[in-house]
């Protein structure tokens, strides 16, 4: 399922998208502390967000430029300012689009789904792709698609990252340390909780496609990969 993050600071509106992208099929995430705005997208690793730019404290272009220097994640405005040069600063500070106040909630979710299309589905431009294996197990970075023998899952970035990280490593323990270089350039914006969640996350996108207790955990140094699945290739 994948993740939508609502940084919208009207709790009236932030609660209707909140309501209708559920609806939709998507999990969501809401920023309630806007001083933590980052911290929380680390956190909750989101495949898209929704961004205001009229925010407490600091805009959502000075967010979006945060969000950018950590994730190639879909951003998408939507703001009741409608001046040109608005729009034009989002994009060049890296949105993927921009919406107007007050809009129509279809669209809001048309472009949703054009956006997770874009950024992680069938329309996910190709590229001389990497291609990451191990006994047939195989990671797409570039598509953020993990496949074992026909069944297929869709990866965050960080997932990723993870999974071919281990991968890469296997079958050596991979430290915490060298798992948070890869994922963050700056580790003082990361809590010791957040590499844990995301390895749950790892872990249950790899119970998709029936892998179960692949990524070990060596306690005090790090995390492993163990070949724990029936392949084809082996």
């Amino acid at each position: 399922m994948q993740r939508i993050m609502i940084c919208e600071d009207d709790p009236k509106l932030s609660a209707i998208l909140k309501t209708n992208i559920e609806k939709s099929g998507y999990d969501t995430g809401v920023v309630l502390d806007f001083d933590r705005v980052l911290e929380f997208f680390q956190s909750y690793d989101p495949h898209l967000v929704l961004m205001d730019v009229n925010l407490p404290k600091f805009d959502g272009f000075y967010w979006c430029r945060q969000i950018r220097a950590v994730s190639k994640c879909q951003i998408l405005f939507i703001s009741a300012r409608s001046g040109e040069m608005d729009q034009v600063m989002a994009l060049e500070y890296g949105a993927d689009d921009y919406i107007t106040k007050p809009f129509h909630l279809e669209v809001v979710m048309a472009k949703i789904r054009s956006q997770i299309r874009r950024g992680y589905g069938e329309y996910a431009q190709p590229t001389d792709e990497r291609i990451v294996k191990l006994a047939g197990l195989v990671v797409y970075p570039e598509r953020l698609e993990l496949e074992l023998n026909g069944s297929r899952t869709l990866l965050t970035k960080k997932e990723a990252v993870l999974l071919e990280t281990l991968i890469q490593q296997f079958p050596r323990v991979v430290s915490r340390e060298t798992l948070l270089d890869k994922l963050w350039d700056d580790q003082a914006f990361v809590d010791e909780n957040t590499l844990n969640v995301n390895i749950t996350r790892l872990r249950k996108k790899l119970q998709e496609i029936g892998i179960e207790n692949a990524v070990e955990t060596a306690r005090g140094a790090g995390y492993k990969l163990q070949i724990v699945w029936d392949s084809r290739d082996l």
